[in-house]
């Protein structure tokens, strides 16, 4: 075989200027090809949480070439905030600029899932509607509106952005965030995201209020 017959030229080569047995002189040639061989790809869509087919179709990069951008970027010693600063500067729109940060947070082991680099927790879930994107955002936006699906709960909307994202905080001291996504001229997606949740408890109880109220806009909408 070629490249069995230039390992042996390679090794005799060695055996003339060290005076090496050839099996010393092969186990010194041989270690540096293996120490160069390429590790096995890590499992970079399960550690984040979100597969790399939906990453890349939102954001035109997999996890795969993300990892690399980010961390030139500094992405593990600098604030959340600032990375995802960075990666809404390339493109990405705000919720998928958070599920990248989170994701790649999640990857270089700064955080578990369900939970926020400082420590605190977060729930998250999202649901596509069969409205139009203006409409989605006034059940959010809209305080009369939003009181029909969510009722009893005392939130304090803190700031907005027409058609894109709602920021608010509940009584409890929480954060809620609710991103918008247009998907066709009759269909949209929102994602909400509950943060600084004190327990993995606390994250399971908000995803499965999340999911209860989502259902309840959704028959209000029909």
């Amino acid at each position: 075989m070629p490249q069995q017959k230039d390992l042996k030229r390679i090794v005799r080569s060695r055996m003339q200027k060290t005076g090496e047995s050839y099996t010393a002189a092969r186990s010194q040639v041989v270690k540096p090809r293996l120490a160069l061989a390429p590790e096995p790809p890590a499992d970079y869509a399960g550690l984040a949480g979100t597969s790399d087919a939906a990453v890349q179709k939102a954001t035109g990069r997999t996890w795969a070439e993300w990892v690399p951008v980010l961390d030139a970027f500094g992405g593990r010693e600098k604030p959340h905030r600032d990375v995802a600063i960075y990666v809404s500067s390339l493109g990405v729109r705000d919720w998928w600029s958070q599920t990248v940060v989170v994701g790649y947070e999640r990857i270089r082991g700064l955080r578990a899932i369900g939970q926020r680099r400082e420590g605190s927790w977060e729930a998250s879930k999202s649901r596509t509607f069969n409205v139009p994107l203006a409409t989605l955002y006034a059940a959010f936006a809209d305080a009369k509106k939003r009181a029909k699906w969510l009722p009893g709960t005392k939130l304090t909307v803190r700031s907005s952005t027409k058609d894109k994202t709602v920021r608010a905080v509940l009584d409890d001291g929480t954060a809620v965030q609710f991103y918008f996504t247009p998907k066709g001229e009759s269909k949209t997606g929102v994602a909400v995201q509950h943060t600084k949740l004190a327990s993995k408890v606390a994250v399971d109880e908000r995803k499965m209020f999340w999911s209860e109220r989502l259902e309840a806009l959704s028959d209000m909408l029909s």
